[in-house]
C-alpha cells in the first residue's frame, strides 16, 4: 500500500450518523423479516434477507468506507462509488421485498400513529404509483445522472460536501424508482412484465454509452476538480477518467443489457408456451 493510500485510511474514520442508521434499517428489516416469515415462509427465503442486507452494506462501502476518500481524489473511484449506488444497491434492496418487512419490523405505535395517516393518503399514494410508472422511473434515474454528470455540477458536488450527499441521495433514490416497475416488490400491483422492458433497459444502456464514451475519448480531462486539487497518487488525469469511464461503460453496460437479455428469454418463452395446443 502507497502512502498516498495509507493517508486515506489513516484520516478515515466511519461516519457514525450514517453507519447508526443503515444498522437500524437493517435491524428493522431483520425483525419484520422473521415476524413475516411466520405466514408467508416461502415468499420470504432466505436469500432475500440476504440480499436485502448486503444492499445496505454496499450503501455503506460505497459512501462511508474508505472507498469514499478515494472518490474525493480519483475520478475512477468516484465513479465505481456512483455504480454501487446506482446499479448494485437497488436491486439488491428490492429484490428482499422491503416495504412489508420495514413496515412490519418498526413499533407499532409508530405504525399507527405516523405511517398509517401517510399511507391512507390518497394524494400520496397516487405521488408514489406516478413514481414508479415506467416513463416517470426511466425519466428519473438518467435526467438525474446525465445532470449530475455535466462538468459545472460535477465539480459544484465534489466542492460542496452537503451537495455531495444530495448528489449521492439523487442517484440512489431515482435509481429504486428505476429498478422497482422490473423487479415490482410485493404487494406493488402491477401488470406482467411486458416488452417495454427492452427499451427500457437498452435505451439506459445508450444513455450510459454516451456518457460514458464521451469521458473515454474525450481529449481532455473533462472535471477541473480534479485538476485543482493534488493526487497523491500520482495518476495522470488523463488515464484516471479513461479508467473511470471504462469502469462505467462495461459495468454499467453488463448491469442493464445481461437482465435485458434473461427478460426476454423468459418472454419469449413464455409466449411460446402459450401457444402450445394440447396434443389430441
Amino acid at each position: 500500500m502507497g502512502p498516498a493510500a495509507q493517508a486515506i485510511f489513516t484520516e478515515w474514520s466511519p461516519p457514525i450518523f450514517l453507519t447508526v442508521t443503515i444498522a437500524l434499517v437493517g435491524a428493522i428489516y431483520l425483525r419484520g423479516w422473521f415476524l413475516i416469515r411466520r405466514t408467508r415462509r416461502s415468499q420470504f427465503p432466505v436469500w432475500r434477507l440476504g440480499s436485502f442486507l448486503v444492499g445496505l452494506a454496499t450503501i455503506w462501502i460505497a459512501i462511508a468506507s474508505p472507498l469514499d476518500g478515494f472518490a474525493d481524489v480519483l475520478l475512477s473511484a468516484h465513479m465505481v462509488e456512483h455504480l454501487l449506488l446506482m446499479s448494485f444497491v437497488p436491486p439488491l434492496v428490492l429484490l428482499g421485498l422491503p416495504v412489508v418487512p420495514l413496515l412490519r419490523g418498526l413499533p407499532r405505535s409508530v405504525r399507527k400513529s405516523i405511517l398509517a395517516p401517510l399511507l391512507r393518503n390518497k394524494g400520496l399514494r397516487k405521488l408514489g404509483h406516478w413514481l414508479i410508472t415506467p416513463l416517470v422511473a426511466w425519466l428519473g434515474m438518467n435526467l438525474a445522472f446525465v445532470g449530475w454528470h455535466i462538468p459545472a455540477a460535477y465539480d459544484f458536488a465534489l466542492e460542496n460536501e452537503v451537495w455531495h450527499e444530495i448528489e449521492h441521495l439523487c442517484f440512489l433514490g431515482t435509481s429504486l424508482l428505476f429498478w422497482w416497475p422490473l423487479i415490482r416488490p410485493w404487494p406493488t400491483r402491477t401488470a406482467a412484465l411486458g416488452w417495454f422492458v427492452l427499451p427500457y433497459l437498452v435505451l439506459a444502456d445508450i444513455v450510459n454509452t454516451v456518457v460514458s464514451a464521451f469521458l473515454a475519448f474525450c481529449d481532455r480531462p473533462v472535471y477541473g476538480y480534479y485538476l485543482k486539487e493534488p493526487n497523491a497518487f500520482g495518476i495522470a488525469p488523463m488515464a484516471d477518467q479513461r479508467a473511470g469511464a471504462v469502469a462505467m461503460w462495461v459495468i454499467g453496460s453488463m448491469v442493464f443489457l445481461v437482465p435485458a437479455v434473461l427478460l426476454t428469454v423468459r418472454l419469449l418463452q413464455k409466449n411460446s408456451g402459450s401457444r402450445v395446443r394440447p396434443s389430441q
